[in-house]
């Protein structure tokens, strides 16, 4: 933990292979096609999280133990969820996403925060992996301006006289393997413009910490302690056969009997 903790620290970023089974894997696969029948109103890349509280699997996935160890080594063991966004581009028509930072979106304070992005398919060149740009965490958060010129998912972009694309990092990722990324660093990605699908779940964790300035934001404590007058949090939803997507272990959320996944 100690050589990733030194690399984000001075990269802005880390890579960590094989963290969660195919199994599990292949049921955040399902999740994406569940969502994608219950809202087809929606393109794929806006499935974010404040579309789906009531979705036991979701918590499921984002608060997996083995995800949890490595958020905790970043903003330590009292961990809630702050956000988590499909950023599901499909084959030839799937949006970019221009040059941002995180953070300049996130009404946090402070900004105790770390993303998870978990490659739900393979995520490649071709098909519109993740790119950073190394080090450039280092820069204080920049206004968003509106960019509208090209398709995007964000609609925005950070000023293009912050990025030297010449040092941008392609993030390639297996299903089941983890970038963690600072709210700080200039990152993005490319249409897809290949034939396979490139999905990838970016999970926001924050400390408990932390203060949420929107009002009835939807979010999780997922492991350790609230902390008492600083933000409202939801309980974890049950399972119920025939309404959600049915996944391994769903028994256990039917009546809430465990807090962990």
């Amino acid at each position: 933990m100690m050589d990733n903790r030194k690399q984000y620290e001075e990269q802005g970023y880390v890579i960590y292979r094989h963290v969660l089974d195919d199994a599990l894997m292949r049921e955040a696969q399902e999740h994406v096609l569940h969502l994608m029948k219950l809202r087809p109103d929606l393109p794929p890349e806006k499935f974010e999280h404040v579309l789906f509280p009531d979705d036991p699997f979701f918590v499921r996935l984002t608060g997996d133990e083995r995800l949890l160890d490595i958020v905790e080594s970043y903003i330590g063991p009292d961990i809630a969820l702050f956000g988590a966004h499909y950023f599901c581009k499909m084959p030839y028509t799937g949006q970019a996403v221009l040059w941002h930072q995180d953070g300049s979106y996130w009404p946090l304070d402070p900004m105790e925060v770390v993303t998870l992005w978990l490659a739900v398919d393979e995520s490649t060149r071709e098909n519109g992996c993740l790119r950073v740009i190394p080090r450039s965490h280092k820069l204080a958060l920049q206004t968003m301006g509106a960019s509208t010129g090209v398709p995007n998912v964000l609609d925005s972009e950070i000023d293009p006289s912050f990025v030297n694309e010449a040092e941008a990092v392609d993030i390639e990722l297996n299903p089941g393997d983890v970038e963690v990324h600072h709210p700080n660093i200039i990152h993005g990605s490319e249409a897809n413009r290949s034939p396979k699908r490139r999905c990838g779940l970016a999970i926001r964790y924050i400390s408990t910490r932390t203060r949420i300035l929107w009002d009835k934001w939807p979010t999780f404590v997922l492991r350790g302690e609230a902390v008492p007058g600083v933000n409202a949090y939801l309980d974890r939803p049950s399972y119920v056969e025939g309404k959600h997507m049915s996944f391994r272990g769903a028994e256990r959320w039917a009546q809430r009997k465990e807090f962990r996944p």
